[in-house]
């Protein structure tokens, strides 16, 4: 099994260690209540190290990463990122990844942590051109502090004036005096940055930003309150949400298609589906008092399954059970009822509007 360089950090500060995708990770410290909320009201550290860091360079970069992924990398400006789906031909996802443009022929891919060999020998099976391809991600550590008191926290460890980093662009600098990439994005609804930097600084860089935000009431948070913060902000889990079996346009992902850019990997089924609808639309509902849905758990309609749950938990900052998951276009309007089966047993559900979490303006 794989481990982080930050393995020893969280053994000693008594997290539960479980198997997640071939990587040995904390699921939580404390309780995954108490780390969301941390994460809502004060900021929360995450050791992202098995995430995918792959550059890709060359004077025919910008082609190929154009024909790779759905967002349009044309469009963003250098030092912007983009969230994209990576498709096959048929239009299923191979990844979901984040997209950072230094410039027209230097970029940076971060894929999700069990799709990093899938993903090289994908990208490397459609490379052409004038390119290198490299995959750091062995040599690459990968910090997030995620809360309201983020900015607040990661300031005093850095002279980057961090106010000026927009949502979803980046910077590099020095942070505790480590020479690193500064991004703004964030999967948990709330403020934040990711830090990457050489792998061999991991346990410096934690330990300095534990420091930085001891009097802020910073916590080190995982996989668990990560789950339950992605999920309140509707953001996609591969593997559960998203997969081999969906396409952006059922996943409700329009958003990241550019189909004005031209062909890439998918457009044409794409172009079909946003013309001729699918068969199946992933949407958010909510259910009353009992047992959370989960994941696999069948959607019925009329006493038929007609589809199945994806993603599922009691929100800890709603106080409700919420979910998501795919059914007939039929029954994707807000309002529309239908039953989880939940061991066993039908239980009502309703459709509702998403993200059900949306972070107060400043």
């Amino acid at each position: 099994m794989n481990k982080t360089p930050l393995c020893s950090v969280h053994e000693a500060l008594g997290a539960r260690m479980i198997d997640f995708g071939g990587w040995y990770m904390p699921v939580q410290y404390t309780s995954i209540i108490e780390e969301h909320e941390t994460v809502r009201t004060k900021a929360g550290l995450f050791d992202l190290f098995h995430m995918g860091e792959f550059w890709l360079s060359g004077p025919d970069a910008m082609a190929n990463v154009q024909r790779i992924v759905c967002q349009d990398a044309e469009f963003i400006s250098d030092r912007q990122i983009a969230y994209t789906p990576m498709c096959r031909p048929d239009g299923s996802i191979v990844d979901d990844l984040l997209v950072y443009r230094w410039n027209p022929e230097k970029f940076l891919l971060v894929v999700n942590a069990a799709n990093i060999d899938k993903d090289f020998a994908w990208i490397s099976s459609q490379l052409s051109g004038d390119v290198q391809f490299e995959n750091h991600s062995d040599i690459t550590g990968l910090i997030a502090i995620q809360g309201p008191k983020a900015q607040e926290i990661l300031q005093k460890l850095t002279r980057q004036n961090l106010k000026a980093i927009k949502f979803y662009w980046f910077t590099d600098g020095k942070v505790n005096g480590i020479p690193t990439i500064i991004s703004r994005t964030g999967y948990t609804g709330e403020d934040g940055f990711e830090l990457y930097f050489p792998a061999e600084k991991c346990v410096e860089m934690w330990n300095a930003l534990m420091e930085a935000g001891k009097s802020f009431g910073i916590k080190p948070i995982g996989l668990g309150a990560r789950d339950t913060l992605r999920l309140e902000a509707r953001l996609m889990l591969y593997g559960n949400d998203i997969h081999d079996g969906t396409t952006p346009i059922e996943a409700n992902l329009d958003w990241t298609v550019k189909l004005g850019k031209g062909d890439f990997n998918g457009s044409d089924v794409i172009r079909q589906q946003k013309q001729k609808g699918t068969q199946k639309t992933l949407v958010g509902f909510e259910m009353g008092k009992g047992p959370a849905p989960r994941h696999g758990y069948p959607v019925l309609y009329k006493g038929k399954k007609v589809g199945e749950v994806t993603s599922g938990t009691m929100s800890p900052t709603l106080k409700k059970n919420i979910g998501l998951a795919y059914v007939p276009p039929s029954l994707k309007e807000i309002g529309s009822t239908f039953d989880i089966e939940v061991r066993g047993k039908p239980v009502p559900a309703t459709v509702i509007s998403t993200p059900f979490y949306v972070r107060p303006k400043a």
